[in-house]
C-alpha cells in the first residue's frame, strides 16, 4: 500500500471481476500462492492441476491475508466469483484499464527478465519510485495477471515480461498487457521442442505486437536473420519499428565497446541521431545488446537516456543471471563463481561461454547443465556448444545431465571433462575441486537445479 491508498478495495474487485463482496476489506498487495501472502494481501484461490487454491486458504488468513477471491462459499472476507483464474485476468485487465503508465512488454528466447530488472531499473530512477514490474520470471498465463493486478493505479511505467512455448500464447497475454511498447530481445532455438524450427519460434514471438495500443512502437534485433519477419509483423500494428544491434541499418545502434573493470563494458552508441557513452555493469556481449534494447525501450515513452545509462552502470548482480560471488575455497584462496544457473538455451550458452574466455583466472571451470526443450535437435544444439567451450579456453568442463553427452563427446581428448547425471553429484565434485584462482561459469536449464550447486559453493561467500 502507498500512503494511505489501499490497492484493491472489496468494492474495486468485485466490479472488476463481476463477483460478489460478503464484507468491506482493503488489500494492499495480491497473491496466488499461500506460502507468499503477506499481511493485507488478496489471496487468489487458483485451481491448478494438482492441486485447489482454496484448501490452502486457513493458510494465507493466518498468514495475514485482508481478503480472499474464490469460487465457492468459504469463511473470512471474500469476493466470490464464478471462476478464480478468470478473475484473476479480470482483476489484471482492471488494473490495466485505471493506470496512465507507460507500458513496455518484454519477449524473447533469452534476455528477457534481465531487459526487464535494467528498464525498471531505468524508470524506478526517472520516476522516483513510481514505476512497476513483474517480478521474479511471473511471465505466463498466471504471472502476468498476477503481475498485472500488483500494479499500483498510480505508477507511471509499468514493465511486463512475457514468455510462451506454445503458440498462441503470447497473444493472449499482450492483449492484457496491452504494451505501448513491444520489445523482442532475440530469437534463439530455445523451447524449439514445441515449434520445429526458429523461423516459427519468431512467428510466436511477434505475436506481442498485436497486443500495442494506437500509435505504439515495436523493438526488435536487427541484428537477428529473423529481423525481416519480425518487422513485417511488427509494422502491421506498431506506429513506428525500431531496431537495435550492431548493423548499420540499427535505429539504435552500438559504435564502440570497451571492456571495463569488473567485467562490464563501456558502451558508445547512437540512438535515433544522438550520441550516448555509458557503462553496461553486466558482463557479456548480450548484455551490450541487451543494453541497446533498454535505450530503444527507453527513448519510445520519452524517457530519460542518461538515467537509464547510469541504471545500465549500477545494474550488476542479478541472482541467476550473471551475478558475480566470490567465494572462499579448500585451498584458503577465493574463486569467483559468474552465477548463471536460471536459465540456458544455445544463444545464452554462447555468449556467457565467451565472457568466461574473458575472465581472468588461474582456471577457468564451466559447470554447464543440460539445455530443455530442444526435441529432436537436442544432440546437435548440445554438441553445438563444443566450439564455444574451446574458444572460452575453458580448462575443465563439469557437464550435468543425460543431454550433455554429446557434449562430453565433442569435447573428449581436447579438454578434461567430466560428465554427471545430476546436479548432486555436481556439486559433491565442484566443492572438492575449486581452487584458489579459479573462475567457474555455473549455467544450465532451472530444472537442471544448478542454483542449489551456486548456494552451496557460495556459502562461504566473501564479504
Amino acid at each position: 500500500m502507498r500512503g494511505v491508498t489501499a490497492l484493491w478495495t472489496s468494492a474495486a474487485i468485485a466490479k472488476a471481476t463481476g463477483g460478489a463482496a460478503s464484507a468491506p476489506f482493503e488489500a494492499s498487495g495480491v497473491a496466488f500462492d499461500s506460502r507468499e501472502v503477506a499481511p493485507g494481501d488478496l489471496f487468489v484461490a487458483l485451481k491448478g492441476e494438482s492441486a485447489d487454491g482454496h484448501d490452502f486458504i486457513p493458510k494465507a488468513l493466518a498468514a495475514g491475508a485482508a481478503g480472499l477471491l474464490v469460487d465457492r462459499d468459504v469463511d473470512g472476507p471474500c469476493v466470490k466469483v464464478a471462476d478464480t483464474t478468470r478473475g484473476l485476468d479480470d482483476l489484471g485487465i482492471a488494473a490495466r484499464g485505471r493506470t496512465q503508465a507507460k507500458i513496455v512488454g518484454v519477449t524473447g528466447s533469452a534476455g528477457k527478465t534481465g531487459v526487464k530488472e535494467a528498464l525498471f531499473s531505468a524508470f524506478d530512477r526517472m520516476s522516483f519510485g513510481a514505476a512497476h514490474r513483474s517480478l521474479k520470471s511471473y511471465n505466463n498465463h498466471v504471472g502476468v495477471p498476477l503481475s498485472l493486478a500488483r500494479m499500483p493505479q498510480e505508477t507511471r511505467y509499468g514493465v511486463f515480461e512475457m514468455g510462451m512455448n506454445h503458440e498462441g500464447e503470447l497473444r493472449a497475454l499482450t492483449r492484457l498487457v496491452r504494451p505501448h511498447v513491444a520489445l523482442v530481445t532475440t530469437i534463439a532455438p530455445a523451447h524449439i521442442e514445441y515449434f520445429g524450427s526458429e523461423e516459427k519460434i519468431a512467428q510466436a514471438k511477434a505475436e506481442i505486437f498485436e497486443g500495442l495500443v494506437e500509435g505504439g512502437v515495436a523493438i526488435i534485433p536487427a541484428d537477428s536473420p529473423h529481423a525481416p519477419l519480425l518487422a513485417d509483423v511488427a509494422g502491421r500494428h506498431a506506429a513506428r519499428v525500431v531496431r537495435f544491434g550492431r548493423g548499420q541499418d540499427a535505429d539504435v545502434r552500438l559504435i564502440e565497446e570497451i571492456p571495463a573493470e569488473g567485467g562490464g563494458t563501456r558502451v558508445a552508441a547512437r540512438v535515433r541521431g544522438a550520441s550516448l557513452s555509458f557503462t553496461v555493469g553486466m558482463p557479456g556481449r548480450h548484455w551490450v545488446s541487451n543494453a541497446l534494447a533498454v535505450l530503444a525501450a527507453v527513448e519510445a515513452v520519452g524517457g530519460d537516456l542518461a538515467q537509464a545509462g547510469l541504471a545500465l552502470a549500477e545494474l550488476t548482480g542479478l541472482p541467476g543471471r550473471g551475478a558475480r560471488r566470490p567465494v572462499r575455497t579448500a585451498d584458503g584462496g577465493e574463486a569467483l563463481i559468474i552465477d548463471e544457473a536460471y536459465n540456458a538455451n544455445p544463444a545464452s550458452m554462447a555468449a556467457t561461454l565467451e565472457q568466461l574466455g574473458r575472465e581472468p583466472g588461474r582456471r577457468r571451470v564451466a559447470i554447464l547443465g543440460a539445455m530443455k526443450e530442444l526435441g529432436g535437435l537436442s544432440d546437435s544444439l548440445h554438441a553445438g556448444l563444443a566450439d564455444a567451450v574451446r574458444s572460452a579456453h575453458v580448462d575443465f568442463a563439469l557437464l550435468v545431465g543425460e543431454e550433455m553427452a554429446p557434449l562430453a563427446d565433442a569435447l573428449a581428448g581436447t579438454i578434461p571433462v567430466e560428465l554427471v547425471k545430476n546436479s548432486n553429484q555436481a556439486i559433491e565434485i565442484a566443492s572438492q575441486s575449486i581452487r584458489d584462482g579459479d573462475v567457474l561459469l555455473v549455467k544450465g536449464s532451472n530444472s537442471i537445479g544448478l542454483s542449489r550447486l551456486v548456494e552451496r559453493l557460495a556459502a562461504s561467500e566473501v564479504a
